[in-house]
């Protein structure tokens, strides 16, 4: 009973794998069932100062300047989707030296369904 519970899970899971790689390949599939991607917006992988958050304001009272950026990775996201990677740097106030990073903040792409 085990073995044909075991043989039917496996079944499944490889008619599960096949569907999504048909998913992906059908062009306007994903859209269609998913909703289409949010845009991209202009101000992409350019550098901001970050004055407002906490963040900036320790920032700041330490002697530095936050600042952060969008940046969108092609490589990342479900299905070669991408996805956004927000980043974020310290500079000197003074010298304008960058002195520190935080760590990149993966962002999810959100989906717009039509209703």
């Amino acid at each position: 009973m085990v073995l044909i519970v075991g043989f039917l899970l496996f079944v499944a899971a490889i008619g599960f794998v096949f569907y999504l790689f048909l998913y992906r390949e059908i062009p306007g599939a994903v859209e269609m069932r998913l909703g289409t991607l949010e845009e991209i917006p202009g101000d992409i992988d350019q550098w901001k100062a970050d004055e407002e958050s906490d963040a900036g304001k320790a920032a700041a009272a330490k002697g530095l300047k936050r600042e952060v950026r969008l940046y969108f990775d092609e490589k990342r996201g479900v299905l070669g989707s991408g996805a956004f990677v927000r980043q974020a740097r310290y500079r000197n106030r003074a010298t304008n030296e960058i002195t520190g990073v935080d760590p990149d903040e993966l962002i999810k792409r959100k989906r717009i369904r039509k209703d």
